[in-house]
């Protein structure tokens, strides 16, 4: 048994050693994108399948804890029939091991001005990746 463990214990350390790095970049840019259409759709109930289990969403004033919380939040954002403001990863940065990533960009404002900066952490799960903190601010552009 314990030999059993011990072989699963490296496969997992030699799978993780060899994640693809830019494909996981290149994946995980794409959810981004997907979350922030979301937003263009008006889709609420889509928007609420990226949120992890603990996810934390948080700005100058606020925090908002667990998935519930967030998307209660957000609700508002998605009753009007035009989107509020909208978002696009500008970076994109997965770590060695593959199950971390930072997404990074401009918040635009229904005329497409610039009004802020999102920087996210993401967890890449069994279900696929999962955003686990997101951070809103308009002053660290």
């Amino acid at each position: 048994m314990m030999r059993l463990v011990a072989a699963l214990l490296l496969l997992t350390a030699l799978s993780a050693a060899a994640a693809d790095i830019p494909a996981l970049e290149q994946e995980l840019r794409a959810v981004e994108t997907a979350f922030a259409q979301t937003m263009g759709d008006r889709d609420h109930d889509a928007f609420r399948t990226f949120l992890a289990d603990d996810v934390v969403f948080t700005d100058e004033s606020h925090r908002l804890d667990g998935p519930e919380a967030v998307a209660a939040a957000w609700a508002p954002f998605f009753e009007n029939e035009a989107a509020p403001f909208s978002w696009s990863p500008e970076l994109v940065v997965v770590v060695a091991g593959g199950e971390l990533g930072l997404t990074s960009g401009p918040v635009f404002n229904a005329a497409g001005e610039r009004v802020a900066t999102f920087n996210s952490v993401w967890r890449r799960e069994a279900a696929g990746w999962r955003i686990v903190l997101d951070r809103g601010c308009g002053w660290c552009e």
